[in-house]
């Protein structure tokens, strides 16, 4: 039985891979928050790794406060980028195959159509950066490594776009939401499950891949499509980025192209208002 180590076990995705893994009597998998196994530290790293002699490692454990890694920069770096190289480093020691998230941040946003693998990086913010960093730690170190870049998480677990607007709406009647900012809002549950395939899968072509739910929205649409799946009677008005003042700056266009990932692991990709509808019963429910 295939032994999968999962860091960062208390974030959105750690949490969705937990809720899948319970109907998955194949793959035995251990999850680790971030008392249990700090990245940062390669003491308590070897410690786990020698422990638990694993075939894989999922790492979900990332410093993601966009904003404030701008004025925490070491942090964000330590979490991000030496993170990764110290997982990598004990993914190589211990034959382990690593499975690192990444992000669409890792782009500059001056493209129009969706970005594959192969375009180039250029991140714009401290966050995109120490994430792109991380990548290139990995890919310097392993031979065996899926890079998964994904975008827009939102799950029925801790703070995410969905649950924040559906808050906002129980005390207002009316919220401005940006409509210049376009990429994929992606359902965690969703990664979680395409996660689980890949290394079930079995098929050893690593790399970069790219994966969120299929079309487009802006953040507009997003929140238009939260109420309106909700049932949520709310009027919501599209600015542009200039009306909300952020310490980062995001890309504008950020929609990855899953081509790579759906035709090599034969993967059906939801689209993401199917998915948005799901996890909103399930938070209704």
């Amino acid at each position: 039985m295939k032994k999968i180590l999962v860091t960062g076990a208390n974030g959105q995705l750690g949490l969705c891979l937990k809720e899948q893994s319970n109907d998955i009597k194949t793959l035995d998998f251990v999850f680790l928050d971030s008392q249990e196994l700090d990245i940062t530290n390669p003491k308590q790293i070897e410690l786990v790794f020698n422990k638990h002699n694993a075939d894989y490692c999922i790492n979900c454990a990332a410093y993601t406060a966009v904003d404030a890694a701008e004025d925490n920069k070491d942090l964000a770096y330590n979490i991000n980028t030496l993170g990764a190289k110290n997982l990598a480093e004990a993914c190589k020691k211990y034959k382990v195959t690593l499975m690192h998230i990444s992000t669409d941040f890792v782009f500059d946003g001056k493209g129009s159509v969706p970005y594959s693998e192969k375009d180039k990086t250029n991140p714009l913010s401290v966050y995109g950066a120490s994430k792109l960093e991380g990548e290139n730690e990995i890919m310097a170190i392993l031979k065996q490594y899926y890079i998964i870049r994904t975008s827009w998480l939102y799950s029925k677990h801790k703070s995410n776009f969905v649950k924040t607007m559906l808050k906002l709406s129980d005390d207002r009647d009316e919220l401005n939401v940006v409509n210049d900012q376009k990429g994929t809002p992606t359902s965690a549950l969703d990664l979680a499950d395409a996660l689980i395939r890949i290394v079930k899968s079995k098929n050893s072509c690593y790399g970069i891949y790219h994966y969120s739910n299929t079309g487009e929205a802006t953040w507009y649409d997003f929140a238009k499509a939260i109420f309106e799946l909700s049932n949520t009677n709310i009027k919501v008005n599209p600015v542009p980025s200039e009306a909300f003042l952020t310490k980062a700056k995001r890309p504008k266009y950020s929609v990855l192209d899953k081509t790579k990932i759906s035709t090599d692991f034969n993967l059906e990709i939801p689209e993401w208002k199917l998915s948005l509808k799901t996890t909103l019963n399930t938070l209704n429910s």
